[in-house]
C-alpha cells in the first residue's frame, strides 16, 4: 500500500489535531514537523514517530513530502505561505489565510505566481451535518433564503491573548466560519451586498447585511458584537428548512411539518475535531488524482472578500 507523505508546519493545537486526523488514515505517514517553538515541534514529532526540522526548506529536502499542512497563526501566514508555495507539494492551509483582505489577496497572488495547488481547511464545510445539508439541498432548484446568526466578543478575544491586530480583524479571524456558509449554500455570483446596520468599530453592537446572488438566492447576515448570541445557519426553500444549531447538528423541517427532525451526526465528528478527519480523507483523494470536496484557496479568498463587503472593512 502506498503511503502518502504529509508534513506539518506548526505545532500548536490545530497542528496537533490535523496530525491526529491524518495519522489515522492507513495510507498516510506523518514525515516531518516544523514549528516556531522547538519544544512543541519536538513533542508533536515524537508523538508521530517522526522528525522535527528547523525550517520548511530542510523539512522538504529531508522528506520530499507529498502534502504539507500549514497550521500557524494568522499573522504568520504570509511568510509561511511564501515559503511553502516554493515547493511542489500540495498545500493545505488553516483558515483564515491572512488576517485581512489585502493579506489574503497577496497570499492568493503568491500561490498563483508559483503555480501551487493550495486548499483551505474551512472545516465547517466538512462537518457531517453540513455535508448532509448540501446533499438535501441538491434535490431542489428553487430560490434559497440563507440566514446566518453570528456572535463575536472583541474583549474576550483580547483577554485570551489575541494580538490587537487580530482582535481588530476578528471578523476575518473568526466570523469567516459563518460568512463562508454563504459561499457554500448561495449559488451563482454575489451581485450585491447591502448593509442594513453597518459595522462601526466601537459603535453599534449589531451588524446586519443582505447578500443577493445572481441565482436569485438571498442571504441575511446578523451579528452581535460584545453581547450574547448563538451561532446558527438556516437555509430555506419551498420544500425544506434546514437548521445548523449548533453548527455540528442538522435539523430538517419539511413543508407541512411543524417540528425540526434532528439528523444523526457521524460519530467521526466526535472521535476527531469535527470535520478534520473528512478533510484529511479529501486531501488523500486529491493526492490520488481524484476530485475532492475541499475549498480551494480561490474559494476561500472569495469568502474573505464577502466578509470585507459585509463589514466594509478592508485592512
Amino acid at each position: 500500500m502506498k503511503k502518502w507523505r504529509v508534513a506539518i508546519v506548526g505545532a500548536g493545537y490545530m497542528a496537533q489535531e490535523h496530525a491526529r486526523a491524518f495519522a489515522s488514515l492507513a495510507t498516510v505517514e506523518i514525515v516531518g514537523v516544523c514549528g516556531r517553538t522547538k519544544s512543541r515541534a519536538d513533542a508533536l514529532a515524537n508523538a508521530h514517530g517522526t522528525v522535527a526540522y528547523e525550517s520548511i526548506e530542510t523539512m522538504y529536502q529531508g522528506t520530499h513530502a507529498d502534502a504539507v499542512v500549514v497550521a500557524v497563526n494568522e499573522l504568520s501566514m504570509p511568510v509561511v505561505c511564501d515559503s511553502v508555495f516554493r515547493r511542489p507539494w500540495l498545500c493545505f492551509l488553516e483558515k483564515p489565510v491572512g488576517i485581512d483582505l489585502p493579506q489574503a489577496l497577496a497570499i492568493q497572488a503568491s500561490a498563483r505566481s508559483s503555480g501551487s495547488r493550495a486548499f483551505v481547511a474551512l472545516n465547517r464545510r466538512s462537518y457531517s451535518a453540513t455535508r448532509k445539508a448540501v446533499e438535501e439541498l441538491s434535490q431542489s432548484e428553487g430560490p434559497r433564503l440563507i440566514s446566518i446568526l453570528d456572535q463575536q466578543d472583541a474583549a474576550v478575544a483580547a483577554a485570551s491573548g489575541q494580538p490587537q491586530r487580530v482582535v481588530r480583524n476578528y471578523m476575518f479571524a473568526n466570523s469567516i466560519h459563518l460568512v463562508d456558509y454563504f459561499c457554500l449554500f448561495g449559488r451563482g455570483e454575489v451581485d450585491a451586498v447591502t448593509p442594513a446596520v453597518p459595522w462601526r468599530e466601537g459603535g453599534s453592537p449589531y451588524v446586519v447585511a443582505t447578500i443577493h446572488f445572481s441565482s436569485g438566492d438571498v442571504g441575511v447576515y446578523q451579528a452581535v458584537w460584545d453581547g450574547p448570541g448563538p451561532w446558527s445557519v438556516t437555509v430555506t426553500d419551498r420544500a425544506v428548512r434546514l437548521e445548523l444549531r449548533p453548527l455540528e447538528k442538522l435539523g430538517i423541517q419539511r413543508r407541512g411539518e411543524r417540528r425540526l427532525t434532528e439528523v444523526p451526526t457521524d460519530p467521526v465528528d466526535s472521535d476527531f475535531k469535527p470535520g478534520l478527519r473528512h478533510q484529511a480523507e479529501q486531501v488523500v483523494r486529491l493526492l490520488e488524482g481524484d476530485n475532492a470536496a475541499l475549498p480551494t484557496l480561490d474559494e476561500a479568498t472569495r469568502s474573505m472578500t464577502l466578509c470585507a463587503e459585509i463589514y466594509g472593512h478592508y485592512d
